[in-house]
């Protein structure tokens, strides 16, 4: 499958295939550099206007972060970060999970990341969210101290 193939899959309305394919990408780009020459075209994703692209996004990029040898995830980093507030609770949840992952393989990224998490500011949040974000941003953290040098 050609990347503008993939693309239209993980915009697309078939939410089964499109998970399919992000868990397919994922798993590869774990093991190998396969799909980081794509990582600018996945980086566009995160601009979605559909939430569940955005999600699709963040993982597919955390796991490409190990072959980041361009320091395009460095560049994107803030716009990344933006999403641990995303206006959907699901996806911010997504983009706090992914962190510790990229931590791991760009330590380097840590300072920022971690500002990131502690001035997260989830007032936008109902009520019945905020504790489950603020929980997820906790275990992020100390997933991260564990694995520090």
């Amino acid at each position: 499958m050609d990347i503008d193939a993939c693309i239209a899959q993980l915009t697309g309305k078939d939410a089964k295939a499109a998970y399919a394919l992000t868990q397919q990408i994922t798993a590869e780009s774990r093991g190998s550099d396969t799909w980081y020459p794509y990582f600018d075209r996945f980086a566009e994703l995160l601009r979605h206007k559909n939430s569940l692209v955005r999600n699709r996004a963040i993982s597919i990029l955390a796991a490409n972060a190990h072959w980041d040898t361009d320091s395009k995830f460095d560049a994107l980093l803030d716009e990344f970060l933006s999403h641990v507030t995303d206006s959907k609770p699901i996806t911010a949840r997504q983009c706090i999970a992914a962190l510790p992952e990229i931590t791991a393989v760009k330590p380097e990224l840590l300072p920022r990341i971690r500002f990131a998490l502690e001035q997260a500011d989830l007032s936008g949040y109902p009520d019945s969210m905020r504790p489950l974000v603020l929980k997820d941003i906790v275990a992020a953290l100390q997933k991260m101290d564990s694995t520090e040098p």
